[in-house]
């Protein structure tokens, strides 16, 4: 069995009633799971100042229901600002599938800190206003 719904008391915001759905062991579902990262120290693009952006903190799965992982690790080591992580980068427990297909979605980005974004914006709008040189 697996949790479907539950209902939270709006003061004590404690479990009231869970609903839950009996499956099979050999049936497959479609799952939420949380996405975990992990050596965000061995990431140069990180250390350097960079963000991590994350797309999406959960991914949907289609699992066995007798082998639901806990959660999708994602390992950033070697990442710079700059790379994007999709879910053809991560390596997903046997039988064990994205549900969303037609494309390789974006799981996390690297991104430069809004210190560099703003003075190479800054930089670049200095550069416009500059009178070109007559010669």
């Amino acid at each position: 069995m697996i949790p479907r719904d539950y209902q939270l008391d709006v003061v004590k915001d404690q479990p009231m009633h869970i609903d839950f759905l009996r499956v099979s062991g050999n049936a497959t579902i479609h799952v939420e799971v949380h996405v975990n990262f992990i050596n965000e120290e061995k990431s140069p693009g990180l250390k350097r100042g960079g963000t991590l952006n994350v797309v999406r903190h959960t991914v949907e799965l289609i699992a066995p229901a007798n082998s639901i992982p806990e959660e999708i690790t994602v390992d950033l080591s070697g990442t710079e600002i700059g790379d994007s992580i999709h879910i053809s980068a991560v390596t997903l427990p046997s039988g064990v599938t994205a549900a969303i297909t037609d494309r390789d979605f974006t799981i996390a980005t690297v991104v430069a800190p809004s210190a560099l974004k703003s003075a190479g914006e800054e930089g670049e709008d200095a550069a416009a206003e500059a009178p070109a040189s007559e010669e």
